[in-house]
């Protein structure tokens, strides 16, 4: 299992990356090799509010559909376009080229509740 050092985790299984303020987000190793094959993702709009904990959209494998869950409260800032046309990457490269989107947190206090490496380890480890 992939978990780089430097991203923080949920236990939705998202992974975040803080940038310049802003915070990129998408799916862990874990979970995509728990869904399968995806084959599609819907993303929220640029612009649109997320709420931590709350649904922001949804991937859909061979076997199920799955909510995503934003890890952080803020505004969507860009999304990754290029799954619309290619959701294998997030089976080929959760980290990378499957990011789903990027936003402007409005309680940066919520980025230090999440998971370092280990702790998100420890908890996938456990199920």
């Amino acid at each position: 299992m992939n978990l780089p050092k430097e991203l923080k985790y949920s236990e939705e299984h998202e992974w975040v990356k803080e940038e310049d303020g802003k915070v990129r987000i998408g799916i862990t190793d874990f979970a995509q090799s728990e869904l399968g094959d995806i084959v599609f993702v819907e993303l929220p709009e640029e612009g649109d509010e997320v709420e931590a904990d709350e649904p922001f959209g949804s991937v859909e494998s061979v076997k199920t559909v799955s909510e995503l869950y934003a890890p952080v409260t803020g505004k969507v800032v860009e999304i990754n376009e290029d799954l619309e046309d290619s959701p294998e990457f997030v089976n080929e490269s959760p980290y990378e080229k499957a990011w789903m989107i990027v936003v402007e947190p409005s309680d940066k206090s919520e980025f230090d509740e999440l998971m370092s490496a280990e702790e998100y380890k420890e908890m996938v480890s456990e199920d």
